[in-house]
């Protein structure tokens, strides 16, 4: 562990989920010194197969594509660092991060640029046996990854704050099942959304929904404050989300909504020599968004570190 004091890395990369991990690849892949934190967060352990990412045609157990691009890391001689950065600054141009790693010991990593890959925290509804019913499908986190992988079940959906209606509809195109509970007191649809849902033929449920139960057979059940309980096939809860930006923010980092970084096209926070990638940062949230913004944030951090130039190797020759 002396190396983490000794030496000041070419980056820290915060967080070991797909993009930074991804990030780390490329990384090695330009000959770069590269650290990487993980505090064991990733929503993608969460995901029981991921059908939408490219390549894998039968789809991919999020655990597995961790452990795949893990693996690929240390093919390039990487590792994770299991732990947490507490704490980042600045001093003389040189970025200062508190590691704390799981036996309660603290040390200082050192790097010339950062690369926040912290994603987001769950907010929102209390489901029972949270982990396992999204592990079993019946609760699952994002309609653009799996909405096909649902058709014609019976789909519960509820409001959101920005656009109450828009997951409904969204829903509609797979399924003719579709149900939109309310989570709010008071009703959140105005005239013109009720006339949505209404020709889209989504059922609306006015009684704010309470919480969520889990049949014997994995089946959610939704329980609203006027006693009813309605049973589905699958639920999907919009939890709501606050990003994991804390870090970057202590630097002056910009955020949006939900503390979402502010990036530029090269995935550069207003901060010099920040940068950010994935579900931290506005836009989609979806793996292969993430990974694509790895590739495009490592290239321009390479590209703007002082050049890693290679010693001559001697070549033996026959005699």
């Amino acid at each position: 562990m002396s190396e983490l004091t000794d030496h000041v890395f070419d980056t820290l990369v915060i967080g070991g989920g797909p993009g930074g991990l991804t990030a780390a690849i490329y990384l090695r892949r330009f000959t770069r010194n590269v650290v990487v934190v993980d505090k064991g967060n990733s929503r993608l352990c969460l995901i029981p197969v991921s059908h939408n990412y490219p390549g894998f045609p039968e789809g991919v157990p999020g655990s597995q594509l961790l452990n795949n691009l893990t693996n690929q890391l240390k093919n390039y001689d990487g590792s994770v660092l299991s732990g947490e950065i507490t704490a980042l600054r600045l001093e003389d141009g040189i970025f200062i991060g508190d590691y704390l790693d799981d036996e309660g010991n603290t040390r200082q990593i050192r790097a010339l640029t950062v690369l926040m890959a912290t994603g987001v925290a769950d907010a929102g509804l209390p489901i029972e046996n949270f982990r396992e019913a999204v592990q079993a499908g019946a609760v699952r986190l994002c309609p653009v990854c799996d909405g096909y992988d649902v058709r014609d079940k019976r789909i519960a959906v509820v409001t959101s704050d920005t656009n109450p209606v828009g997951h409904a509809l969204f829903m509609r195109s797979f399924s003719a099942d579709v149900t939109l509970f309310d989570r709010s007191e008071e009703p959140m649809l105005d005239e013109e959304q009720r006339r949505q849902i209404e020709v889209a033929g989504v059922r609306y449920i006015e009684s704010p929904l309470r919480g969520v139960t889990m049949s014997p057979d994995m089946k959610p059940i939704l329980n609203t404050a006027d006693g009813e309980s309605r049973e589905f096939d699958v639920f999907y809860p919009m939890l709501g989300e606050s990003a994991r930006s804390k870090l970057a923010c202590e630097l002056g980092a910009e955020t949006g909504d939900c503390d979402k970084l502010i990036v530029d096209d090269h995935q550069r926070t207003t901060v010099p020599g920040l940068y950010a990638i994935g579900d931290v940062v506005q836009g989609l949230n979806q793996i292969a968004v993430a990974a694509g913004q790895a590739a495009i944030a490592a290239t321009t951090i390479h590209n703007a570190l002082p050049w890693a130039l290679r010693p001559k190797v001697e070549v033996q020759r026959a005699a």
